[in-house]
């Protein structure tokens, strides 16, 4: 699956999986409202909470020729437009724009056979951000229970039991599920040393780099992988210089840990992710210069 559309290709994550992709050789198609600050390929505007803007998204993916990479046919969307967070506008708003794009896109994709469809979920499905509930365990695995705590999080949620019903529809459209970390690029990792544990444990110190989400989608594309499932998708490690076994007992004193943790090892387990898409994180802040 070398011709590639991806949704929101402009914002933070896009930008790093469109480059990733075009160094591996891939023919990619931006579907945005924007322009990316970098435009790397082909840029399309378009709506996607607007039925027929998706539809169009994809069809019209065979009559674009960028002079640098043509671009004849879509086999595979990686689909990562969205209101990234919630706060930036209101909650409604943010879970009714999730949801409509994410029907949209998936049933573009279904309705024109593309084989594959690798989607943002998020790391917020386990309860994010820990103020009213507190985790089951840790390290997370995608076995821990899904508890919501925004609207954003909820079409996160309801977007993974989408994607379940519609590759049950359309079993030829497999669909992968990336619960992202906090995507950070290289210039955020000045500020990780003032982190505090209060302030962070919102996400239990976890982050990705933004170069390991453009990795993960990748692999998840060239798969082996068939049907409907979710992944954890995280750096190896914390944001804090703390050890994750402090960090733990400081601030979640009752969470059971299990296994003996690194010194520094993150509480989202990528275990599935390693197995399933042979995914490893390159990078970690603690190698930047």
């Amino acid at each position: 699956m070398k011709n590639v559309v991806v949704t929101g290709g402009s914002g933070k994550a896009g930008r790093a999986v469109v480059r990733h992709l075009l160094e591996h050789g891939y023919k990619v198609l931006n579907v945005d409202l924007a322009p990316s600050p970098d435009p790397l390929c082909h840029f399309l505007r378009a709506d996607l909470t607007d039925f027929g803007q998706a539809v169009d998204s994809l069809r019209v993916a065979a009559g674009v020729m960028d002079r640098r990479r043509p671009f004849r046919e879509a086999e595979a969307v990686v689909h990562l437009a969205a209101i990234p967070s919630t706060g930036l506008v209101p909650d409604a708003l943010t879970f009714a724009t999730n949801m409509r794009a994410n029907y949209n896109v998936f049933s573009a994709a279904t309705l024109f056979g593309l084989g594959r469809v690798v989607w943002a979920s998020s790391e917020t499905v386990y309860g994010l951000p820990y103020t009213r509930v507190v985790p089951d365990f840790a390290p997370l695995t995608e076995a821990h229970p899904l508890r919501p705590e925004t609207g954003y999080a909820l079409s996160k949620v309801l977007g993974e039991e989408m994607a379940r019903q519609m590759h049950r529809w359309n079993p030829g459209t497999s669909f992968i599920g990336l619960r992202l970390s906090n995507v950070m690029d290289p210039e955020d990792y000045g500020a990780f040393p003032g982190f505090t544990a209060e302030a962070r444990k919102f996400n239990l110190w976890g982050y990705v780099d933004g170069r390991d989400v453009g990795l993960a989608c990748r692999l998840a594309i060239e798969s082996s992988f068939t049907g409907a499932d979710n992944f954890n998708v995280a750096a190896s490690d914390t944001v804090m210089t703390k050890p994750s076994s402090s960090l733990m007992a400081e601030v979640f004193p009752g969470v059971p840990v299990a296994g003996s943790l690194g010194e520094f090892e993150s509480l989202f387990s990528i275990d599935k992710a390693a197995k399933t898409l042979d995914f490893r994180p390159a990078y970690s802040w603690r190698d930047a210069k």
